[in-house]
Parts: structure tokens; C-alpha cells; sequence
């Protein structure tokens, strides 16, 4: 809970509520939590870096302050300076004076922290394992009170809830894209083996010799096979069809 919260710390709390329900696509959510958190802390500068947890880094993805050419490129291995280290402990940590002399904060040359005094930093959250991190900074001395800490660590807790949520429909939309493609394969496998049958009962080709027949064909209209396979399986019903009426009439 808050302590006794601020005008702008509950327009802040009710601002980042409808951010993370609206859906808006994840970049265009860090930019605005950032943005967000920056009025309401009245900071300098807000960071958001996510977790790459291939490459072992915190990567800068979103900042509100001096900070956009750095964007998606400055990457911060985990555990080498404070947003490291928030990601490696997962818990809040707020510097009043001289945050750049922190051991945990070992100066950056692309962020010139040397010009920030004070920080505060909290993790985004998702099932208590930390995915990325936000990082508040001052260019002055500022003991941050137990509200502005509170504020801050809710913002990390809803945004990688919101994070969370956005990556658990990616790997739906994944998922249901490699299920569409495996039945496309699925479908095309099965009309290359039936007019290969085709083929092998009509010319007399073995069955190796009856795709090459196909493969060669479709690279040389241009076709996809399983469009040839279609024509070829198209061409024999009409002849049965064909036969079927002669000798009918």
C-alpha cells in the first residue's frame, strides 16, 4: 500500500491500471509507463529494461529522458551495475546521494549517469521471477519516501504483470501459426502422395522417379507442388468421369 499518496501518485496508480488493461502493443506501454512514472516522481530520467535471458542482459527498451539513441541497443549484462543487480536480487533499492559511485552502479558511458545523484529501482515481476526493470533517476539528492518506493515497486509489479500477459499471447499466436503451418504440410504431403500414385500407375514411374516428375515440374511452371498435385488429381477425376459417362451412354 501507499503511504499516504499524492495527488499525482494516485493519477499515476490510475493511469498505469489502464494502461496495462488496454491491450496497446508492449513498446508503446513501456513508453508510457515511463512517461508516467517520470510526471508523477517528477525524476529526470525513467528507464524500462527487459530481460534477454538468452544472452544473460537487461536490454534498454523504453525512456523517458536523454536516453533514445540508446534504445535496444544498450545492453547491460545481469548483475554489473544497479539494473543487474535489481534483476539478480529482485527487490527495490533506492540511492539518495551520489548514485554513481554505488559499487552496483558502475558508470555507463552511453547513459552519463554521472550527472544523476539519486535513484530508485524495482523489478517487473511475473510469478515472483523478475523480467525486465525500472529504474528511476535524479540529477539531485533525493531521500525517496516510503509512498514514492511503494509507487514504484506497484508500477513494476503491473507492468510485468502486463508484460506477462502480452508474452503468454505471443506464444499462443506462435503456437497457432506452427499448427496451421504443420497442417499445411500435412494437407500438401498428402495430395504429393496421391497423384505421385497417379503418376506412377499412369506413365509406369517408380515412385522416386514420380516425384522428381513433380518437383522438377513445379520448378520449372513455377508452381508449388501441392498446386501441381491438385492439378494432377483434378485431371485424373475428370477422366474418370469422362469414362464413366462414355460408357454409361
Amino acid at each position: 500500500m501507499l503511504a499516504e499518496p499524492g495527488p499525482a501518485q494516485v493519477e499515476l496508480l490510475h493511469c498505469v491500471s489502464g494502461l496495462v488493461s488496454s491491450g496497446i502493443p508492449s513498446e508503446e506501454l513501456l513508453d508510457g509507463i515511463a512517461s508516467l512514472t517520470a510526471q508523477a516522481t517528477g525524476c529526470d530520467a525513467c528507464l524500462v529494461y527487459l530481460v534477454d535471458t538468452p544472452n544473460g542482459e537487461l536490454v534498454l527498451k523504453a525512456s523517458h529522458g536523454p536516453h533514445a539513441p540508446e534504445l535496444g541497443a544498450l545492453r547491460i549484462k545481469l548483475g554489473d551495475r544497479l539494473p543487474g543487480w535489481i534483476e539478480e536480487h529482485g527487490s527495490v533499492t533506492a540511492i539518495a546521494r551520489n548514485a554513481g559511485a554505488d559499487p552496483r552502479l558502475a558508470r555507463f558511458p552511453a547513459l552519463a549517469e554521472k550527472n544523476f545523484q539519486a535513484s530508485l529501482s524495482a523489478p517487473l515481476l511475473r510469478k515472483g521471477q523478475v523480467i525486465g526493470v525500472i529504474d528511476v533517476h535524479h540529477g539531485h539528492e533525493r531521500h525517496h519516501t516510503a509512498g514514492e518506493i511503494a509507487l514504484v515497486r506497484f508500477v513494476g509489479e503491473q507492468l510485468g504483470i502486463a508484460l506477462a500477459c502480452g508474452r503468454l499471447e505471443e506464444e499462443v499466436a506462435r503456437l497457432a501459426a506452427e499448427k496451421q503451418e504443420f497442417e499445411h504440410e500435412l494437407i500438401t504431403r498428402k495430395l504429393v502422395e496421391r497423384a505421385k500414385g497417379i503418376l506412377q500407375h499412369s506413365e509406369g514411374l517408380t515412385e522416386e522417379e514420380a516425384y522428381l516428375k513433380l518437383r522438377n515440374e513445379s520448378r520449372r511452371m513455377r508452381r508449388p507442388m501441392k498446386e501441381l498435385a491438385e492439378a494432377i488429381i483434378l485431371g485424373e477425376e475428370a477422366r474418370r468421369k469422362a469414362g464413366g459417362d462414355a460408357r454409361a451412354g
